[in-house]
């Protein structure tokens, strides 16, 4: 089986009525009076969908399922590759959870520190919010751990934020 095989059952699986035909064979239901029921051409289409996906196979008494169809096409599909190190908290640049791990936290922190402020600038809380936004939901609670682990430098009155 190859790597989307997944996609003909699903395309197969996609139609009202094809699904309706493969419901009757899986619960071994009379299936010929239902397709004699659909227009002929409709009903030659979902058989072929059907057995190409390798969900059915004919028989000379009807129709029988193919009970492996989804295991296999499951272990063809393959997983996708694990995330590493900061990756594993980030989704599109943006933070998906803190880590609770403090090497961790430490990694994501200092990776979101160089994505925020080159090295010698220094910007105002509202541009520093307005970053912090591109990459997380809470902004406050993100702006806290960069100073509080000594990643950012905050003024004594909280106006501006810079880089250690």
């Amino acid at each position: 089986m190859h790597d989307n095989a997944w996609r003909a059952i699903l395309a197969a699986l996609a139609d009202d009525r094809a699904r309706e035909v493969y419901a009757r064979i899986v619960l071994d239901q009379p299936v010929n009076e239902h397709l004699a029921a659909i227009p002929a051409k409709k009903a030659r289409r979902i058989v072929e969908a059907l057995t190409a996906a390798g969900l059915v196979l004919r028989t000379p008494d009807g129709f029988e399922p193919v009970a492996s169809v989804f295991a296999q096409a499951l272990a063809s599909a393959g997983s996708p590759p694990r995330r590493e190190g900061v990756d594993r908290f980030l989704e599109g640049g943006r933070l998906v959870s803190m880590p609770a791990r403090a090497a961790d936290r430490r990694a994501v922190l200092e990776h979101i520190e160089t994505q925020l402020l080159t090295t010698d600038e220094t910007v105002t809380e509202a541009e520093i919010n307005a970053r912090l936004a591109e990459i997380t939901g809470d902004v406050a609670g993100l702006r806290r751990a960069l100073v509080d682990e000594g990643l950012l430098a905050r003024t004594a009155d909280g106006s501006a934020y810079s880089r250690t």
